[in-house]
């Protein structure tokens, strides 16, 4: 048996209330919970974000529910999608 990663993406949870965020473990991992601003930050399989989102806006004391934009985000921050070597920056810097 092979162990395959399970891509994540994780849920921003408002709520009214704190006191229910127990409740929240049954969706997915709970990784923060802040009291000042009443949000919890959970991480659950991608593939379940849709169902999960309607399940949780059901809720009593779930104010609303944002999905990261994470998955969305190109990583690539100067444009140029290819690697660079680092030992050619290194040359370049001697010449």
């Amino acid at each position: 048996m092979a162990f395959e990663i399970q891509p994540r993406q994780s849920l921003i949870v408002y709520t009214y209330s704190l006191k229910q965020t127990r409740q929240l473990k049954r969706y997915g991992t709970v990784m923060y919970v802040s009291k000042k601003m009443r949000y919890v930050v959970l991480y659950v399989n991608s593939d379940a974000v849709p169902s999960l989102t309607e399940q949780l806006n059901h809720l009593r004391f779930v104010k609303r529910v944002v999905a990261s934009k994470r998955p969305e985000i190109s990583e690539t921050f100067n444009g140029v999608a290819e690697e660079v070597n680092p030992t050619m920056a290194i040359e370049d810097d001697d010449e």
